[in-house]
């Protein structure tokens, strides 16, 4: 049996599990409450944004902010997966990369990953990938410049990203990034109005006031779906944290239940030896007195 030191001390360790644990879980809270906001937000400009670009767009498919023409478009589409930056997310990132690997091929696809825990998982696998990116750490005014130069260059691409569906529930998502942009914006109110060079005039030319509005739309649904992914990982965070802190706090329960017991043994061997120190005590007596 342990000794009642040794319990005390474990005891003493679980409860400062329990209160890490907690706080973890608080931190992973109050994240969720700041990023569902951000998301909020966003979505309002987004569809201001997508308002204009609805009534001067001057063809039927997203043109990615390359109407120009001036770069050779390579002939690829890249996936872009955003992970955790760290190993506190659970196993979303394991199924998002299954995800992903299930439609890749290395003679037709590029990968970008977005966050350090995506990597290493490639890496792991033997899978290469072109660049990788951090996770922005702030989430007001994510720089997603570097990822948009790079999507401009591909033919098409495929965001995997992870979604929040409820505070105990994540999923693996993949969606194209053309239909992001323009399923974002269809939620918004149809054009009223068409903006044309007959009533409006546009410096320098009215495609780029075009590549302008759909670079801006690329921009922003990227940093949504960056936006809904560290959602998720900090849903699925509170939930890991959330058991292990029930785990943790079982655990303590069960250490200071062995400590009284351990404790009650303890006092009734003491108890003991006092009562046959007493018996022994009285026969010698007796022996004496005889």
């Amino acid at each position: 049996m342990k000794r009642l030191s040794e319990i005390a001390h474990e005891e003493a360790a679980m409860a400062t599990l329990v209160e890490l644990t907690g706080v973890f879980e608080g931190i992973a809270s109050m994240r969720i409450a700041q990023i569902k906001n951000q998301v909020l937000q966003a979505t309002s400009f987004f569809h201001e944004l997508w308002h204009i670009y609805a009534q001067l767009r001057v063809g039927s498919q997203f043109g990615f902010g390359r109407s120009q023409g001036e770069d050779e478009v390579i002939d690829k589409e890249l996936y872009v997966i955003i992970t955790a930056e760290g190993g506190f997310s659970g196993d979303i990132d394991q199924k998002l990369i299954h995800l992903m690997l299930e439609t890749y091929d290395k003679d037709k696809n590029e990968i970008i990953v977005i966050g350090h825990h995506g990597a290493i998982q490639l890496a792991q696998r033997g899978i290469s990938y072109k660049k990788y990116f951090k996770l922005p750490v702030r989430d007001q005014n994510i720089n997603v410049a570097p990822i948009i130069k790079e999507v401009q260059k591909y033919r098409s691409t495929t965001m995997f990203y992870q979604e929040y569906v409820s505070l105990m529930s994540q999923k693996a998502r993949k969606i194209a990034l053309s239909m992001a942009v323009q399923q974002e914006g269809g939620t918004s109110d149809a054009a009223d109005e068409i903006i044309t060079e007959a009533n409006y005039i546009f410096e320098p030319s009215t495609y780029d006031v075009v590549d302008h509005l759909e670079r801006s739309m690329m921009q922003i649904a990227i940093s949504q779906l960056i936006l809904e992914s560290k959602l998720a990982q900090y849903a699925s965070r509170f939930r890991a944290m959330s058991a292990s802190h029930q785990r943790a706090d079982d655990a303590k329960s069960d250490l200071r239940l062995a400590y009284n017991r351990a404790h009650r043994a303890h006092k009734d061997e003491r108890l003991k030896e006092i009562i046959n120190g007493l018996k022994r005590s009285k026969k010698t007596t007796g022996a004496i007195g005889l």
